[in-house]
């Protein structure tokens, strides 16, 4: 079952962060609106837009749209039909959806040039375009979500849509069994993810149902949050507090302010929630009203390019502590054990790309209360990410009321595979993030990222490369040993598919449930020993059949070459001779 309550606290945290030694967001309009219009700071924060699927069908139609803000800060959005920006799209199990996908950025379309890197085609197919990967070329990737790596579903590699084509059609089912919970949808063009995601191009999908896996959650208010970073609007300013404290302003190799080992100092970058800035060095919160004492739900998407988030609820100054129902679009009690449906837990790691899903007790009339991001040690030579608040929680009893969850109807997503925890891996692969400087005489300059499979050489990801880093056959279960060999925290992401944590550091660990992201912590230079994690990943799923990535998701890291492909192929079409698995 699980571990006792303070060890899982403590492990829930280093799973994703080593620790230290319905409408758009009210509030007046910041002073540039217009396209990819952003509030003003100190705004209160609602639930973003919605569109919901109707009749077992979504259907949506999106603009991509660019536009440059007051401080020179390139954005990126995604509008629907009514003119609402990254609206939050909600799908049952087994639900069609139809998104149209219209790019209409105003961009010079410079191929791709980034250190290690040339302007590259990707093997694409005619239908889903081709040419160069470009700046002001797109593409969705519906994070999370367990359908195919095909033309006009989930594909990355061979999907670009330039601004001269015409709108693209996604079109896919939600799998019957696709567990209730928050998932999300991003551009995922190599090269330029990072641009596109810090400028704000991102959105959260909700399958509904998750109180059908948790029947506590009937009827409770469901909030939903989506924490993005964007660069720093004052650069310049000096970090609050006295001369003496103030760590220094170092960049590192990426450009952004270096982790000061301190909590404190410049921020690699600055933070919103639901687009509600709140920029350093005041950090002026956001405004998040609840009736006194109400119970919620809140769901909570680390859209963030390059940003760890290490959660707190604090009243009076103390940290509460908040049921967590749900991880990585995966609810708890999801392989069935019934008898913890709820953790409970005082702080809440979530990397670039991660989402929590959990219960709030809100304050009572009069208590000074917040949700803040506690600081995260990211390694020597990554980048800082101090403490900060994100929002004053206030206690209103006129505070409006977010749509509340339906009645439980008992009816969780059947699943019919067997517990991944109980299946015999068919074999154990090592991969490793790994860290190589362009300029050997000078370590501090920019650097090539590599994830490699042991065995392999490393080498920067080619998209023009039709030639997968792994192959293996629809049906099996591995074993993934992933560690890291540089001095910085890398988040590992799969696409299509999901995991179990077993080991970390070596340790056996027992927390039955899935995710599809988790943090791999940074190498301290001197131990023999390089930190790794060991998971379990599941390859029996029919819509796993195709060719996708898997990736860093600090998107630099990604975007700078630490990424590979993997093949998953039909039983039918594959050979059971030895060696044919890289």
């Amino acid at each position: 079952m699980f571990l006792n309550a303070r060890r899982i606290t403590i492990r829930f945290l280093l799973l994703v962060i080593p620790a230290l030694a319905s409408g758009l967001v009210s509030g007046a309009l910041a002073d540039d609106s217009g396209t990819c219009a952003r509030p003003a700071a100190a705004s209160a924060v609602f639930n973003p837009s919605e569109v919901r699927s109707e009749n077992g069908v979504l259907r949506v139609d999106l603009t991509y749209r660019n536009s440059v803000d007051s401080k020179g800060r390139m954005r990126y959005c995604y509008v629907d039909g009514e003119g609402r920006e990254a609206p939050t799209l909600r799908v049952h199990p087994g639900d069609q959806v139809i998104l149209t996908l219209k790019n209409d950025v105003a961009l010079p379309s410079a191929p791709m040039e980034m250190a290690g890197h040339v302007s590259a085609a990707s093997p694409m197919s005619s239908e889903c375009g081709g040419g160069a990967m470009m700046r002001s070329a797109t593409n969705l990737h519906f994070h999370g979500l367990m359908i195919p790596p095909t033309c006009h579903q989930d594909d990355v590699l061979a999907t670009l849509i330039d601004p001269s084509s015409p709108p693209f059609e996604y079109k896919f089912k939600i799998p019957e069994d696709q567990p209730p919970g928050l998932y999300w949808y991003h551009p995922h063009v190599h090269g330029f993810t990072k641009e596109q995601v810090l400028g704000g191009a991102s959105g959260a999908l909700i399958v509904e149902g998750i109180e059908n896996a948790v029947p506590q959650l009937a009827g409770l208010p469901d909030r939903v949050f989506v924490v993005r970073d964007e660069n720093l609007a004052n650069p310049n300013a000096m970090p609050t507090g006295s001369a003496a404290s103030v760590p220094p302003a170092v960049l590192d190799r990426d450009g952004d302010a270096v982790n000061t080992g301190t909590g404190t100092g410049t921020p690699a970058k600055d933070l919103s929630i639901n687009f509600v800035p709140v920029p350093y060095p005041d950090y002026p919160p956001a405004i998040i009203r609840m009736k006194p004492k109400e119970r919620q739900l809140w769901r909570v998407l680390n859209a963030s390019a390059i940003t760890y988030l290490n959660l707190q609820v604090v009243f009076n100054g103390v940290a509460q502590p908040v049921g967590v129902v749900g991880l990585d679009g995966s609810p708890i009690p999801e392989n069935g054990l019934r008898g913890q449906q709820i953790l409970w837990l005082t702080h809440l790691g979530v990397p670039p790309g991660g989402r929590v899903e959990f219960v709030v007790n809100g304050p009572p009339l009069r208590v000074k209360a917040e949700l803040v991001t506690r600081s995260v040690n990211t390694g020597p030579i990554g980048e800082n990410d101090p403490a900060r608040p994100l929002a004053t929680i206030v206690a209103s009893r006129d505070a409006a009321e977010p749509t509340p969850l339906p009645a439980s109807t008992g009816s969780a997503p059947v699943q019919t595979e067997a517990w991944l925890g109980n299946v015999k891996p068919v074999r154990v692969r090592r991969l490793y993030f790994s860290e190589k400087p362009q300029d050997p005489g000078n370590p501090a300059g920019p650097a090539d990222f590599y994830l490699t499979v042991e065995g392999q050489q490393p080498k920067l990801f080619d998209p023009s490369s039709s030639t997968p880093n792994i192959v293996v056959r629809q049906g099996d279960v591995e074993d993934w040993i992933i560690e890291n060999r540089s001095r910085e925290v890398h988040a590992f992401h799969i696409h299509q598919v999901r995991f179990l944590l077993l080991e970390w550091y070596g340790i056996p660990v027992n927390e039955p449930y899935l995710r599809d992201t988790i943090n791999v912590p940074f190498w301290d230079g001197v131990t023999t020993k390089y930190p790794e994690v060991k998971v379990r990943v599941d390859f029996r799923d029919p819509n796993s059949v195709g060719t996708f990535v898997y990736h860093c998701h600090i998107l630099e890291h990604e975007d700078g070459g630490m990424m590979g492909t993997i093949r998953v192929e039909s039983p039918a079409n594959t050979s059971p001779k030895k060696g044919s698995h890289p």
